[in-house]
C-alpha cells in the first residue's frame, strides 16, 4: 500500500496522548509557580516573624534556665510544665483566665445580641449610631484600661463617685472600686470594649435572615418573643458560636487590663500576666516559656473550633 500523506513528506508524527498528558501537567505546575513566586518573600518573611521565636520559646521550655542560677543551665525535660500544672500560682491564673473569658464572653454575647436586636430596626440617624457603638472596640486596650482606671475607678476624682456625689450629696459613699471589686472592675472594662465586636458580627448574622419568613410569621400571629425563639435564635445559633470563639481567642490573651488596672493583684493575675512575672520578676525563662507553651496550644484549640464554626457557616451561605 502507498504511504500516507505524512510517511511520504517526512512530517513528525502527532504526540501519544500520555505525552501530552505530561506537557499539560507541567504546563500547570509551572503556571501555579508563577502565581505563587511573589507571594514566597511574603511567606518567608512571616515564618521568620511569628514561626521562629515560638520554635525558641518551645526549645527553651524544655531547659532549666533561671538568670538567678546561671551555672544551673541544662536540660530540664517535662519539669517545667509539670511545675505549670502542679504549681498553685498557675493554677490560680488558670482559673482567674477561666473566669475572665467566660464573663466577658458570656456579658458580651448578651449585650450584643440586645444592641444589635435594637439596631436591627429602622430609625433616623441609623447609621450614626452603629458608627458611635463601634466605637469602644477601636480603642487601644491600653487605653481603654487607663480610662477606665482613672476617669472611672478613681475614688477621689472618678466619674463613678462623682456621680453618686452628684445624686446623694456630699454624704455619699466614695468607694474604691478596684480594691472593693478588682475582677468585676476588669470584667467591666473589658465588656465595654469587647461588646462592639460581638454586636457587628450578630448584626450580620440578623441582616441574613429571610424577613420573607419572619413577615410570614408576623402575619400568622406570631408574637416577637416567639419569633426570637423559634426563628432568630436557630438562624443565629453559628454567628453566637463565631462570636464566642473570637471572643475567647483575644480574652484568653489578654494582658493590658490586668497590668494597668490591678497589675496582677488582688487575685486577678491571668496566665499571660503569670508569664510576665515569672519571666521578668522570678526571671525563670524555662518556666515561662512552658506556660507560654501551654497558652499557645489552649489558644490554637479554640481557634480551630472558630474556624470550623466559620467554614461551615460559609458553607451555609453558600448555598
Amino acid at each position: 500500500m502507498p504511504d500516507g500523506p505524512a510517511e511520504r513528506t517526512g512530517a513528525p508524527r502527532g504526540r501519544e496522548p500520555g505525552e501530552n498528558t505530561e506537557r499539560a501537567t507541567r504546563l500547570a505546575r509551572a503556571g501555579d509557580w508563577s502565581r505563587r513566586a511573589p507571594l514566597l518573600p511574603a511567606l518567608i518573611f512571616v515564618i521568620v516573624l511569628t514561626q521562629l521565636p515560638f520554635i525558641a520559646t518551645l526549645v527553651v521550655s524544655f531547659m532549666n534556665w533561671n538568670a538567678y542560677y546561671p551555672d544551673e543551665r541544662g536540660f530540664a525535660g517535662f519539669d517545667n510544665f509539670a511545675r505549670v500544672f502542679t504549681d498553685s500560682n498557675t493554677r490560680s491564673a488558670v482559673l482567674v483566665t477561666i473566669l475572665l473569658t467566660v464573663l466577658v464572653v458570656g456579658i458580651s454575647l448578651v449585650l450584643g445580641m440586645a444592641i444589635a436586636l435594637l439596631l436591627d430596626r429602622r430609625f433616623l440617624g441609623r447609621g450614626i449610631v452603629r458608627t458611635l457603638m463601634i466605637t469602644p472596640f477601636l480603642v487601644v486596650p491600653v487605653a481603654a484600661a487607663l480610662l477606665w482606671k482613672h476617669a472611672l475607678y478613681n475614688p477621689e476624682y472618678g466619674l463613678l463617685n462623682g456621680t453618686l456625689t452628684f445624686l446623694f450629696g456630699d454624704d455619699a459613699p466614695q468607694p474604691d472600686w478596684i480594691s472593693n471589686n478588682p475582677l468585676i472592675s476588669i470584667v467591666a472594662a473589658l465588656v465595654w470594649q469587647w461588646t462592639p465586636f460581638m454586636m457587628l458580627i450578630l448584626l450580620a448574622g440578623l441582616q441574613s435572615r429571610p424577613l420573607d419568613v419572619v413577615e410570614a410569621a408576623r402575619i400568622d400571629g406570631a408574637s416577637p418573643w416567639q419569633i426570637f425563639r423559634s426563628m432568630t435564635l436557630p438562624h443565629m445559633r453559628q454567628y453566637i458560636e463565631l462570636s464566642a470563639l473570637l471572643g475567647a481567642i483575644y480574652v484568653v490573651q489578654n494582658f493590658d487590663h490586668v497590668f494597668t488596672i490591678t497589675s496582677g493583684g488582688l487575685g486577678t493575675a491571668n496566665l499571660p500576666y503569670f508569664i510576665y512575672q515569672t519571666f521578668y520578676t522570678a526571671q525563670d525563662y524555662g518556666r515561662a516559656s512552658a506556660a507560654g507553651v501551654v497558652v499557645v496550644i489552649g489558644t490554637i484549640l479554640i481557634a480551630t473550633a472558630a474556624l470550623r464554626t466559620a467554614f461551615s457557616l460559609f458553607k451555609e451561605e453558600g448555598r
